[in-house]
């Protein structure tokens, strides 16, 4: 079997605490006037038939645009604990991709990119910029799940150290830089804003 983009579930993870933007829930700021999360679900539409969001908490808010799923893990584990979350609830397809809510410049041909790296082998797809990973833009097997909950059971949290546990493929993202574009400050935000417009 090839991957291609409609053997993909996709979960968006709005699950943090959103600290550097002074404790708001990130996917419902606004940018020029629209909630981070519709950017992110507009790329994402034309590319899958299923998406899902990851939060813990706005679910009322968030339910207007795509069902919700909770950390099963509390004490906020980060992206893992959403992660986590995403593999445990129940979907169509083997493979599920994660995107984080605050990235308002991802490309149209998000999952392409990712279809074209995946080999046999592998259990997860992680984007690389060409200098360092971005490891909330990732692809992960749901036989990994396992493996993931006992990490995370041992306490465990860094995602890079993750990674390192499992048969991990790079996608090369070195020519879409601006996908990794996120806001998590209020200046990022402000300084974004008057790009974009």
């Amino acid at each position: 079997m090839i991957l291609k983009p409609q053997h993909i579930d996709w979960v968006i993870l709005a699950g943090g605490q959103g600290s550097r933007m002074g404790g708001v829930d990130k996917g419902l700021v606004k940018l020029n006037d629209k909630p981070l999360i519709e950017y992110v679900i507009e790329a994402l539409q034309p590319q899958t038939s299923s998406i899902t969001i990851n939060a813990n908490r706005s679910h009322e808010i968030y339910q207007q645009y795509a069902p919700v799923i909770a950390d099963t893990f509390t004490e906020f584990p980060g992206p893992l604990g959403g992660i986590h979350a995403g593999l445990n609830h129940p979907g169509e397809n083997q493979w599920v991709g994660f995107v984080p809510c605050d990235s308002p410049n991802i490309p149209s041909n998000l999952a392409q990119l990712f279809c074209g790296a995946w080999h046999e082998e592998a259990d997860i797809l992680v984007a690389h910029d060409g200098e360092f990973y971005q490891p909330v833009f990732t692809l992960f097997h749901r036989r990994i799940l396992n493996k993931l909950h006992a990490f995370l059971e041992r306490g465990e949290r860094k995602i890079i150290l993750f990674y390192g546990k499992c048969n991990t493929v790079n996608v090369d993202f070195s020519n879409a830089k601006d996908t990794f574009i996120n806001l998590n400050t209020p200046e990022q935000l402000k300084t974004f804003s008057q790009r974009y417009t």
